[in-house]
């Protein structure tokens, strides 16, 4: 770093002093909608948006359940771009198109040696190392598709993101399991507190719907084997769950500092108030069985925010509704904020979309945000009751309406190798209508 770059890093550190992170543009694409709009909307209702896959290569497999995107994300791409870009790229890239205008930003109002990009993903693109290697081995080097290794980085989707919002601070892609989306939207925070960014777009996009991964997951016994009813299949939290649905999709949010954005007049959708990390150090894909590590993630989170536990309204969850997973994440819940009469409402959004993977907890902080914003809970589909000895207060049946004065909430995620990150978000003080419609 120069010295006048460091110079700049240092009077934005000093003018935001205690820096607010401000939430300004959202965008994504789920299996419930190709946009935002699209995806609350349908959540509101609690519409489902998995089914059976009927894909050719499921053919020598037992049948599959998977959330495949609303819409094909290439659509719009030039015939290059579509060629260049794995499916998960393309998932960014259009989520960061959506989030970026929702901002109202655009080159001429930006400086892009002061934006930054992280996008990241807990398995990048497995489909383009398995096309290359089909190839090598079946026609020879000289067929391997020579985008195969820029196709297959971890690092992909943000690249795509970075060319197109010309973002030259830098560009990162953390790698946490499925906690992935959400520890880039902690790496933002740390980008805009630092004074080094003032504008970061992040988040996460995920394409797992491939043979080898959702054999993988059949094999650990960790999907729902409810495939004559894919709408009833993913029933987080629900005493009678039996494994988690895949999905795809993207979710991209551009944060700013405070300063940045009311001098530009931006809508602020939410204040990114808190943030905390943890490590299990307990199994490499099971949960410590009493939530402690998510325990300390929350907790850190909410000190971060300088909030309470009693000030939290609502608790959006990993909830991917496996057995162990959601057990110790209630418990987690109760050790936090106490029992369902006195702890913040719980919501389960894979319910409807599936389970993302490392764009998961970005597309469901999208929701908690708006949740927020419009005062509304979208329901946790599927549910009827809890297991035996957990007591927490799952939303279900209908939206809940939030009272004026419930503005907090917490995002909770969780990944394979026991990562734990938790973010606090601040209602905006002016909420919107209430109605929750975006169209």
């Amino acid at each position: 770093m120069n010295t006048r770059q460091e110079n700049t890093r240092q009077e934005n550190a000093r003018q935001d002093g205690g820096t607010k992170v401000v939430v300004t543009g959202l965008g994504e694409i789920t299996p419930l909608g190709e946009n935002v709009a699209g995806t609350w909307d349908a959540m509101l209702r609690g519409e489902s948006g998995l089914g059976l896959l009927d894909e050719s290569w499921t053919r020598d497999l037992p049948p599959l359940l998977g959330g495949r995107a609303a819409m094909d994300p290439g659509l719009g791409l030039e015939h290059q771009q579509r060629r260049r870009m794995s499916r998960s790229a393309q998932f960014a890239v259009k989520a960061a198109a959506e989030a970026w205008a929702d901002a109202g930003l655009d080159e001429a109002t930006t400086v892009p040696h002061r934006v930054a990009v992280v996008v990241s993903a807990a398995l990048g693109d497995m489909t383009s190392i398995i096309d290359g290697w089909e190839a090598l081995k079946t026609r020879g080097w000289r067929r391997v598709p020579p985008m195969t290794v820029p196709m297959s980085m971890g690092n992909g989707s943000a690249a795509a993101v970075a060319l197109l919002v010309n973002a030259r601070l830098g560009v990162h892609a953390t790698v946490n399991a499925c906690s992935s989306g959400t520890q880039a939207l902690v790496t933002a925070v740390e980008l805009i507190r630092a004074g080094d960014a003032d504008i970061v777009v992040a988040g996460g996009a995920e394409a797992p719907l491939h043979p080898l991964v959702l054999s993988s997951f059949a094999a650990m016994r960790a999907l729902s084997q409810r495939v004559d009813d894919p709408a009833s299949a993913c029933r987080p939290y629900d005493a009678d769950r039996d494994g988690m649905v895949l999905g795809e999709g993207a979710g991209i949010l551009v944060l700013e500092s405070e300063r940045h954005a009311r001098e530009r007049g931006a809508r602020i959708y939410s204040e990114l108030a808190g943030v905390g990390i943890s490590s299990d150090a307990y199994h490499i894909v099971q949960p410590e069985p009493n939530g402690t590590g998510t325990v300390a993630a929350v907790r850190t989170s909410l000190e971060d925010a300088g909030v309470t536990p009693a000030d939290v309204a609502l608790f959006n969850a990993n909830g991917t509704a496996t057995g162990p997973g959601d057990a110790s994440e209630a418990r987690a819940v109760q050790a936090v904020f106490g029992d369902a009469e006195q702890g913040p409402a719980l919501t389960a959004n894979k319910s409807m979309t599936g389970h993302s993977l490392g764009a998961a907890g970005a597309i469901e902080s999208i929701t908690t945000i708006l949740s927020l914003y419009h005062g509304l809970v979208p329901p946790t589909r599927n549910f009827t009751r809890l297991d035996e000895g957990l007591s927490v207060d799952v939303v279900h049946g209908s939206p809940l309406k939030l009272g004026p004065e419930q503005n907090v909430a917490v995002k909770n995620s969780a990944g394979f190798g026991g990562h734990n990150v938790a973010l606090t978000f601040r209602g905006p003080v002016d909420r919107a209508d209430g109605e929750g419609d975006m169209t």
